[in-house]
């Protein structure tokens, strides 16, 4: 895919992202620390949506195991079979994703190392897990991402989907 096309792909996301406004958790906050100033009692917390394990692959037999893996956890597991629909998926409940776990290789104009950029860039609070059979070494992905080689041990990918649910995600710079 053409650099340009990644940008306004990009771009288009962005500005979604823009219109979606404050998070419904920091809203939240601040209409809790409003009551209390004001002297009013606390509303009701509201429910809290749950968090989403992305796995992006587009091998529907690898794609099946690792959603099996990760519907043992905490996550919500959506599964995606190329990038351009994990771009949906983020666009849609970005806030909501705590793990993406995607493949290099993908179906589609965009590949796992493009996917793993955009979302280092636009959702740096997800815990970014990039994997691949054909690689050797670690490929060219953001700093903040793990890269586990294929074919991958079930505890690697749960340790992971565990620090996803235990919040410890990445700096946001």
């Amino acid at each position: 895919m053409p650099l340009d096309r990644i940008g306004e792909t990009l771009a288009s996301f962005y500005d979604s992202l823009v219109a979606e406004g404050v998070p419904e958790h920091l809203a939240a906050l601040v209409r809790k620390v409003r009551q209390s100033e004001a002297g009013e009692p606390a509303a009701a917390p509201v429910a809290q949506p749950q968090r989403i394990a992305l796995v992006v692959e587009d091998n529907p037999e690898v794609r099946g195991l690792a959603e099996a893996l990760l519907e043992e956890t905490e996550l919500a597991v959506v599964g995606c079979d190329s990038a351009e629909a994990a771009l949906a998926v983020l666009q849609a409940r970005g806030g909501d994703v705590a793990l993406v776990f995607a493949d290099v290789r993908l179906a589609g104009e965009m590949d796992g190392l493009q996917l793993a950029h955009a979302v280092a860039t636009l959702w740096p609070r997800a815990r970014l897990v990039v994997t691949s059979g054909h690689c050797v070494g670690r490929p060219e992905i953001p700093v903040e991402a793990v890269f586990i080689q294929k074919p991958w041990r079930a505890f690697d990918v749960l340790v992971e989907a565990e620090r996803a649910v235990g919040g410890s995600a990445p700096p946001i710079r």
